[in-house]
């Protein structure tokens, strides 16, 4: 291994790998760390039955758009993991899998970046932080209450019902990853009880098309941060759940009820056998069917400027509606066996000791530069819109911090050094 670069990338995912082949095809030397192998986040935090929720034409890593047959339905975990694998294999990526970045701090007297490996010391010109904000599972603090012959874990190390106790289970959260669990669950026939958070839902098809097609239409997927009427606020709010499983469809928590799914407000408590929970249940459904709601009327609107032919669809009707909501459960009498926390994640960029942070630990920045001369962030959701975290918008952002690097590149250190040196030793 070389002990200088032009360039370090610190991730191997998507992001990593987008922004290597932006570099590589601009003749830039590089390397990237990748902790684990490439695809490992999902192909070891993913339960068995997932899939994406956004069709697979979106998937448009730079130089490697999906070429497969079913560009509107969606790919399953082995079918990801090889569209990363897949990509990485097309350009040939000059990646260091099992090698973890432990620090990236500068040395102001050099004017160069000093980045500390599982294998040893380098040095960088520049370098691209493009290992997610996805670092630390998130679990509260009242899970320790709970007794330990009920299991307990985290949403990224689910994998299917049949590795769980044959006892009910009760998750908490409904993002994406609670809702799909959930279903999963519930599927399978499990008893399930679901703490239902405030986060949004979203429609599958509507007027004859995938939701996500007519927010294509629509530009929503250029819109940028910057356009956006909450701005950087968007970045923290919860994804909308929906699912592409069986071909795609809505997850309406109240149809899961009528099946004998328990629904719950937020947990709020756990005590001596007992879970207690908000009374928010009917505010929190509510919440989620008017954003959906809303998502329709604004494909109405776009609809009717345009004067598209689009069949027409009868408004949602709620087909449940909660009655006496049960605030507290007895976890023994109930039979609960397991408790899924799918409570998100925290990011951690304390090995990235120089200062670009704000008080809550995100990176500064603009389209992903900083104000660090020679350090970028890539990867992260809504960098600069809805896909930069994702598949289908990585590639704009990989391309804009390639072009950064190269006028960059030009002023230099390492190179402003060796125009000196050349210059003394031909003279």
């Amino acid at each position: 291994m070389n002990t200088h670069y032009s360039v370090v990338v610190v991730g191997g995912g998507q992001a990593g790998l987008s922004i290597s082949y932006c570099l590589t095809q601009r003749g830039i030397d590089h390397i990237v760390f990748e902790k684990h192998t490439i695809g490992h986040a999902w192909r070891s935090s993913r339960w068995d039955s997932f899939c994406l929720v956004t069709p697979n034409w979106q998937c448009t890593l730079p130089g490697h758009p999906y070429q497969g047959d079913d560009p509107n339905g969606f790919m399953q975990k082995d079918d990801i993991v090889n569209y990363i694998e897949t990509y990485a294999a097309s350009f040939n990526p000059p990646v260091k899998e099992g090698v973890a970045v432990l620090r990236v701090y500068r040395n102001d007297d050099r004017g160069i970046f000093d980045v500390t490996t599982s294998i040893g010391e380098v040095t960088a010109d520049q370098v691209v932080i493009a290992a997610g904000s996805y670092h630390r599972p998130k679990v509260p603090r009242m899970a320790e209450r709970l007794p330990v012959d009920i299991v307990q874990l985290h949403s990224s190390h689910y994998k299917n019902p049949h590795s769980l106790p044959d006892k009910s289970v009760l998750v908490v959260g409904t993002g994406q990853s609670g809702c799909q669990i959930a279903e999963d669950l519930h599927l399978a026939g499990k008893k399930v009880h679901l703490c239902v958070g405030g986060a949004p839902r979203s429609p599958r098809r509507y007027r004859g098309k995938d939701a996500v097609d007519w927010l294509e239409e629509m530009g929503y997927y250029n819109l940028s941060i910057n356009e956006h009427p909450q701005k950087e606020k968007v970045r923290s709010k919860a994804n909308h759940y929906l699912t592409g499983r069986d071909g795609g469809r809505e997850i309406d928590l109240r149809r899961f009820a009528l099946e004998g799914m328990q629904l719950h407000g937020r947990l709020k408590y756990v005590g001596d056998r007992k879970l207690d929970f908000w009374d928010d249940l009917k505010q929190n459904l509510d919440q989620a069917d008017a954003v959906s709601e809303s998502i329709k009327k604004t494909i109405d609107g776009f609809i009717a400027k345009n004067q598209i032919q689009a069949p027409t669809e009868t408004p949602y009707q709620p087909v449940w509606e909660p009655e006496d909501d049960v605030l507290s459960v007895d976890y023994e009498q109930a039979n609960i066996g397991t408790v899924i926390w799918s409570t998100g994640y925290e990011s951690d960029f304390s090995w990235v000791e120089l200062p670009v942070f704000d008080g809550k630990g995100y990176p500064g920045h603009d389209r992903g530069v900083t104000q660090l001369e020679g350090l970028y962030f890539l990867g992260l959701p809504w960098l600069y819109t809805w896909g930069s975290g994702r598949f289908s918008g990585v590639a704009r952002d990989a391309n804009y911090i390639a072009d950064y690097i190269i006028s960059r590149k030009k002023l230099s250190p390492s190179n402003a050094w060796s125009i000196v040196n050349e210059f003394l030793i031909g003279s």
